[in-house]
């Protein structure tokens, strides 16, 4: 078992950072307008931020794709020390969009389209290797393209440093790249001897993932392994080599968590010279009494889809019935959602030794490879609406109907509410939407369905919707939408119909999403071997509302156990003590607001100017 001795340095959160008022600085990552992963939340939550403090000196780099730029760019008219770069770049092909991103702050972006640099990706790999070992000989276009772009990023802010000294020379620049997408652009400029700082943030090392992914015991080997040999033998020495050379050679290598931090100092050479935390902008989300309000109408809606996906089959007393969510990518095992199953099933053979009364329905909204929605469940869905519209036609007859019963002086036994004819007519609809067997483990049909990890964990574990299971599980593998003809809910208002939300990362450098449901006042649970949880264990942070489940140097079992009794203890609970649970966690979430952590980000890019 490995033994963790986290020594990184998080700076004060109450101190301000004085930063030098000429420091200009350009932040880089393949995510700028291009939604693809998690670094999207961290650079867009916290861009608001970056604009207070740096004002004018700020600029967001990132790819251009049309599609994308669509829908969160806005091209401007750029100032002339901009378009002096933007037109020595048309003149070799290279075209660079300047405007606005359409997130909080309105940061000011330069997208670059580098479709015609691709011609060159065999010499730019050829440099990177030859200077700084960069072993891409077998790379794939998943390489090439952000390295592509990256290395022209590079050229770029060259260009954009001379501009800016012919305009003011007492500018000092700093580029703050993500990720090794970004990392090329870290290398141009160290070969080149560029007076431009670097600072380099790493979210997760692509070899620890990986490692992860493919054979779940990171934390037992790293300290055994070769890197670069395991790279190899994983099929990422390309990416994982120029993600060690961007460490290397930058002037501030960063890391957003001490766990991540540790395994880059194992698999990267490199220890991080500052830990900057994730964050969220709290002022985007809704206050304590308005998530209230919203709990209760995403929970109705919530409802609402449960009685066509069971109720056809059998039914429970949804009042007294628990709704748990995970999200996320699907990796089985750096998720956790191989250990939340397995608590699952012992959640559910405890609840049913013990005949308990609550039932809990957990939700997977974790995105697949699909082909369609069921049809059995479109079927009932469009008969229980088929029963609403019936009664709601049918409601202001039986209003009338209780309205002169009563002037009548009619007890409510004497009362004619119903008619024969609508009696009929709901004899026949619930004829029509009963139906034989078992609701479905899934809402739509999965490719390979059969050897699908989640559905063969769910039946293997006995969680397969009976109705004597307590536990029932709804596998969700489309994108959440408030038009999916399912659930009919956007993410977020999904997760505020819920009551608790459960992510037992064994991989997690950071965890929005448990940081992101305490946000919306819905308790969380996340382990000790994620970043957030890693960092409440160290600055004794209380788990008011935010578990920590503890997964270092404990076995599968153990762990499974300790989950499944943390679940059942929260629904337990009586329904006061669970809205206290849900205030703690709303508070709790606060203390990770850009407007506190943010400053770590500005001590990196001072000390940059140090070197």
């Amino acid at each position: 078992m490995v033994v963790f001795l986290f020594y990184f340095e998080v700076f004060p959160l109450k101190n301000e950072v004085d930063i030098d008022n000429n420091i200009f600085l350009v932040e880089s990552s393949w995510e700028v307008c291009n939604k693809v992963g998690g670094i999207y939340a961290v650079v867009s939550s916290k861009a608001d931020q970056m604009v207070k403090k740096y004002k004018d000196n700020y600029i967001l780099i990132g790819p251009y794709f049309e599609n994308k730029a669509a829908a969160e760019f806005t091209s401007l008219k750029a100032p002339e020390f901009i378009q002096k770069v933007i037109d020595k770049f048309k003149k070799n092909n290279v075209i660079l969009h300047y405007g606005v991103w359409h997130i909080k702050g309105k940061p000011k972006v330069l997208l670059v389209d580098f479709k015609s640099k691709m011609s060159e990706k065999d010499a730019i790999k050829t440099e990177l290797w030859n200077s700084f070992k960069v072993d891409s000989l077998f790379s794939k276009f998943d390489f090439e393209e952000p390295v592509v772009w990256s290395y022209t990023v590079g050229m770029i802010v060259e260009e954009l440093y001379n501009s800016l000294m012919e305009k003011d020379s007492s500018l000092k620049v700093v580029l703050h790249s993500h990720e090794w997408l970004s990392g090329s652009s870290i290398l141009y400029l160290k070969k080149y001897n560029s007076n431009v700082k670097t600072v380099f943030t790493t979210h997760a090392t692509m070899l620890g993932r990986t490692i992860s992914g493919a054979w779940g015991n990171l934390y037992d080997i790293i300290e055994k392994i070769n890197p670069d040999e395991t790279a190899k033998k994983l099929n990422v020495i390309d990416k994982h080599s120029l993600e060690k050379a961007t460490a290397l050679y930058s002037d501030i290598f960063t890391t957003v968590s001490e766990i991540t931090g540790f395994e880059a100092e194992k698999i990267l050479g490199r220890k991080p010279d500052i830990i900057v935390p994730n964050g969220l902008d709290f002022s985007s989300f809704p206050d304590n009494e308005l998530v209230s309000i919203k709990h209760r109408i995403y929970r109705e809606k919530i409802r609402e889809f449960l009685i066509p996906y069971f109720f056809p089959y059998y039914t429970f007393d949804l009042e007294h019935t628990l709704l748990v969510y995970i999200s996320g990518r699907y990796e089985f095992s750096n998720k956790g959602i191989d250990v939340f199953i397995k608590s699952l099933g012992l959640l559910n053979e405890e609840m049913k030794r013990k005949n308990d009364k609550r039932t809990i329905v957990v939700f997977f909204f974790i995105p697949a490879n699909i082909t369609s929605i069921r049809y059995d469940l479109l079927e009932s869905k469009s008969l229980f609406e088929d029963v609403q519209d019936e009664i709601n036609d049918y409601s202001e007859k039986i209003e009338k109907n209780i309205i002169y019963g009563f002037a009548e002086r009619k007890t409510p036994e004497q009362l004619n509410l119903f008619d024969e004819e609508f009696i009929f007519k709901l004899k026949k609809m619930l004829l029509t939407f009963k139906k034989e067997g078992l609701p479905p483990l899934s809402t739509h049909h999965i490719v390979n369905e059969d050897n699908d990890l989640i559905i063969k964990s769910f039946r293997e574990n006995g969680l397969l919707n009976r109705k004597e299971d307590k536990v029932k599980v709804v596998f969700y593998p489309g994108y959440l939408s408030s038009s999916d003809g399912l659930l009919n809910l956007d993410y977020y208002p999904a997760v505020m119909g819920c009551h608790l939300g459960v992510f037992p990362s064994y991989y997690e450098p950071w965890g929005y999403t448990p940081m992101e449901s305490a946000g919306y006042a819905v308790p969380s649970i996340t382990t000790d071997l994620s970043g957030l949880g890693a960092y409440m264990i160290k600055n004794n942070i209380s788990e008011k509302g935010i578990w920590i489940l503890r997964r270092k140097n404990k076995s599968f079992l153990e762990v499974s156990e300790d989950l499944k009794n943390i679940i059942k203890n929260y629904s337990d609970l009586s329904h006061d003590e669970r809205i206290e649970k849900k205030h703690e966690a709303f508070h709790t979430s606060r203390i990770f607001d850009w407007k506190k952590l943010i400053k770590n980000y500005f001590e990196a890019h001072k000390k940059a100017l140090e070197k």
